[in-house]
């Protein structure tokens, strides 16, 4: 399937939000606009410099409102890599490691984080050699154009397909946009806003007969209102 960036065709194929699977690390240090940033827990300058442009692509800023970037997104990848999930602690990876075919799942021995580390340098490689700079310095168009190579295959990245690749960045990208803020991105609830999910709440009772009327409480998250500084003034979970 041809990948298309904008958000509306976002929403159609996701629809409802995903889970995310680990806790998070301490958080440290506020972004230009007063948003708690927190410090990188497995990516290195170079690596993170990608994640934020390509996730900045696969879900851009629009009319609608932020996207995958100013969501934080690539906090929320940074932070899973970092963990369990980026460790593929619930895998089964003792091998073999034949290739196998798509109906089959997951064949290869890298674990998540690992695909991260190869990919990206990979893809930074290939930028350079065709075009002079790493992928974070390219034009929107030029971004454009590698993440359709990644999705169709037509990036060497060695032993790892960068269709892979890709189908976990946008996976994992959809997942920080629309995962609870507990877990480092939909910051400012973005996701939930562009969707009309207000969050979770232990009743509705009061609203159960307020058929097509509007759900006007506040949105929030399983840490509160404004998960954000809750996480900040906390320095993490744990």
């Amino acid at each position: 399937m041809e990948h298309d960036p904008a958000r509306r065709d976002f929403l159609r194929l996701v629809g409802v939000a995903v889970p995310a699977s680990m806790v998070l690390c301490a958080c440290g240090g506020h972004d230009a606009g007063g948003h708690a940033r927190q410090a990188a827990a497995y990516f290195e300058p170079g690596e993170m410099d990608f994640v934020r442009a390509a996730t900045a692509r696969l879900i851009p800023d629009d009319a609608l409102g932020p996207g995958a970037d100013k969501a934080g997104v690539p906090a929320f990848i940074d932070l899973q890599l970092a963990g369990p999930y980026g460790r593929a602690e619930r895998w089964y990876m003792q091998g073999p490691w034949p290739r196998g075919t798509s109906s089959q799942g997951y064949q290869l021995r890298y674990t998540p984080a690992q695909i991260y580390r190869q990919a990206i340098a990979g893809i930074d490689k290939h930028c350079r050699a065709h075009y002079r700079q790493p992928f974070a310095g390219l034009s929107a168009d030029r971004q454009d154009e590698v993440l359709h190579a990644l999705e169709d295959g037509k990036v060497d990245l060695g032993d790892l397909p960068s269709t892979t690749f890709f189908d976990l960045l946008w996976q994992n990208t959809q997942e920080g946009f629309l995962a609870d803020p507990a877990y480092g991105g939909n910051r400012d609830f973005a996701g939930w806003k562009l969707i009309g999910f207000p969050g979770p709440r232990y009743n509705y009772v009061r609203e159960i007969g307020e058929y097509g009327q509007p759900y006007r409480q506040p949105y929030v998250s399983l840490i509160g209102r404004v998960p954000g500084e809750a996480l900040a003034h906390a320095g993490g979970a744990g």
